[in-house]
């Protein structure tokens, strides 16, 4: 969802009549869904997961933020092909870093 969102930028127009893309929306919508229901079909909840797993999920959020508006950038220039590379990063960061949440989540639950 990370790398979509990000890659959303490529189907903007930045400038002085700029409209965001309504993927955002969507996303966040999409998140809201899938923290309920891992809450109500495993139980766990997102505030006991400990300080590094909100560390981290934070950091996604800013680094997706952070790459959308560099593509953003790249389009405004009429660049639309490093929205791509852009893409990618989101992907691969979002994949690392949901890891790195997902096993201080794991080592937080064991010592409850």
């Amino acid at each position: 969802m990370a790398a979509w969102w990000v890659s959303a930028a490529a189907t903007a127009d930045p400038g002085e009549d700029y409209q965001p893309p309504t993927s955002g929306w969507l996303a966040l919508v999409a998140l809201l869904v899938v923290a309920y229901l891992v809450r109500r079909e495993s139980g766990v909840r997102f505030r006991r997961m400990g300080a590094r797993a909100a560390w981290a999920t934070a950091a996604i959020l800013v680094t997706c933020l952070a790459l959308f508006s560099v593509s953003l950038g790249f389009v405004s220039f009429g660049l639309r092909w490093p929205v791509v590379l852009t893409s990618v990063a989101a992907f691969g960061v979002t994949t690392w870093l949901a890891g790195v949440a997902y096993r201080s989540a794991l080592e937080q639950l064991r010592r409850a």
